[in-house]
């Protein structure tokens, strides 16, 4: 008898999961669209925390600016944004995408900023193993003024 309601249940909760909870909206934008319009947004959110007084200054909206850029509008990104967050394995995978372009975003600036920082840690070596030997060479002709 535990066996059959078990069973039953199960059924019963398979079948629900495979019911849609919403419905494809008629300008579902597509998934690797999707996936660069949630990618600039959260670059522009982290940006925008960083210069709010930028941002304000220039009357830039987020939200305006990357429905202008991807040609979308407001009601399309809201109906795709339900539509696939009702779908959690296909939300997920594209905030994984989301998440690793900005990891190789992040691990390319600060790639860069090391070369940087190594080129002029090389300069400032370079400089004063100049102004070294300067000073060396201004003992010497000392030491031999005196002698």
């Amino acid at each position: 008898m535990k066996y059959t309601i078990t069973l039953f249940l199960g059924l019963m909760l398979l079948a629900a999961c495979a019911e849609k909870v919403v419905e494809e909206p008629e300008n579902l934008i597509p998934k690797e669209k999707m996936t660069e319009i949630l990618y600039d947004l959260a670059i522009l959110n982290a940006s925008k925390s960083g210069a709010r007084s930028k941002f304000t200054s220039s009357g830039i909206d987020v939200m305006e600016f990357l429905y202008e850029k991807y040609d979308i509008d407001s009601t399309q990104f809201s109906q795709s944004d339900l539509y696939y967050a009702s779908l959690p394995l296909e939300y997920q995978s594209i905030y994984e995408d989301v998440e690793d372009r900005i990891q190789v975003k992040k691990d390319t600036m600060e790639a860069r900023g090391e070369r940087r920082n190594d080129s002029i840690r090389a300069a400032n070596l370079k400089r004063q193993d100049s102004i070294k030997a300067a000073r060396e060479k201004v003992d010497s002709s000392s030491v031999k003024a005196v002698e």
